[in-house]
């Protein structure tokens, strides 16, 4: 059996000039991932979440640490082997749901696969089976603009997942939301986990979402830790 985590950062430290002095962000941030887990990121606003997110998810660089995934460290990869790892292996979904607005809920969903150049046919096959699973098959040829605002955060989960990824990172996927909404979003997010066995890490100021999580860790003062 193979015990390697599916995600590993391992003393993660980020610091930002602020005029003569330097502000800590993160120092030295451990987190361990394992596959079909759930985990709830919390913090005051401004304490480094989504800057955390984006070094897990390869948009930004610690100034020290490791990051490691299925084993195999990232830190000295060149942006085009990054490229295709996020490509290949993660999943983004983000409070604002970033959807193409000349393009269907179909195209925006198939888009990810176009870019890496994979089959029209089988793209649409897997985009269409994923808008029916998040409840959007009769929504397959309408623009962003005219789905509702839960609407449209679902065909961006639907497109975060259409490359099959291993680990999905959240920033406030349901900030933007109603709450009925965003309590829809969140149980998909849970059911695809289940289903998929599909990792989830999420940055999120819903601590009633963050306590249905498997783990709950609250960032402050640059560490992060378990929530009491």
């Amino acid at each position: 059996m193979n015990d390697t985590p599916l995600l590993q950062a391992v003393d993660l430290r980020k610091t930002y000039p602020s005029g003569r002095d330097t502000i800590t962000v993160l120092n030295k941030v451990n987190l361990t991932v394992q596959p079909g887990e759930m985990t709830a990121i919390v913090g005051a606003s401004g304490s480094g979440k989504t800057t955390l997110l984006q070094i897990l998810g390869t948009l930004d660089t610690a100034d020290s640490g490791t990051l490691l995934f299925q084993g195999v460290e990232l830190s000295g990869k060149n942006e085009s082997d990054l490229a295709e790892h996020r490509n290949r292996h993660l999943g983004f979904i983000f409070q604002f749901h970033h959807l193409l607005p000349e393009f269907s809920a179909l195209e925006n969903v198939m888009m990810p696969g176009l870019i890496h150049g994979r089959s029209h046919a089988e793209l649409r096959k897997a985009a269409v089976g994923l808008l029916e699973r998040v409840g959007l098959a009769k929504r397959l040829e309408h623009r962003s603009g005219e789905l509702s605002g839960g609407e449209q955060q679902r065909v961006a989960l639907a497109r975060a997942l259409i490359m099959s990824p291993a680990l999905l990172l959240a920033d406030e996927p349901t900030g933007n939301l109603d709450a009925a909404s965003g309590q829809r979003v969140f149980e998909l997010l849970q059911e695809l986990s289940d289903h998929l066995h599909l990792a989830v890490v999420m940055v999120t100021h819903n601590m009633s979402l963050a306590g249905a999580m498997d783990h709950c860790l609250t960032l402050a003062d640059g560490r992060l830790c378990s929530t009491a």
